[in-house]
């Protein structure tokens, strides 16, 4: 499995459809112990079908859920580490305050065109 998503019901089963496995969570305390099993290989409950580092290298999230990780994924992407992680927006749109990818872009490099 080279992706999985982590996200609302709606969206993981969007993502199913095109072949792309996921797990809904609903809160921050879910959110983290779904990445941290696919980051660390930690697992508070057993038995649960998510990938771990061999086997994801491209984490997809959605914005709320990049939010509840908060500190945990930044340090994660500052690491450097697989596997690489992706925002995307949620079924309700962009966050407020929230850049998009040509934004930053436009932003670091100082040209609009």
């Amino acid at each position: 499995m080279d992706y999985f998503f982590i996200g609302d019901l709606e969206l993981v089963t969007a993502f199913h459809f095109v072949g792309i496995d996921g797990r809904a969570v609903f809160g921050p305390e879910d959110a983290l112990a779904a990445f941290r099993k696919i980051t660390e290989g930690w697992d508070e409950t057993a038995g649960t079908a998510l990938p771990n580092l061999e086997t994801c290298r491209v984490l997809i999230l959605t914005e709320e859920v990049a939010d509840w990780l908060g500190d945990t994924l930044i340090r994660w992407q500052l690491a450097g580490c697989y596997p690489l992680v992706v925002e995307i927006p949620g079924p309700m749109g962009r966050l407020e305050g929230r850049k998009t990818l040509v934004e930053s872009i436009r932003e670091a490099i100082g040209i609009q065109v």
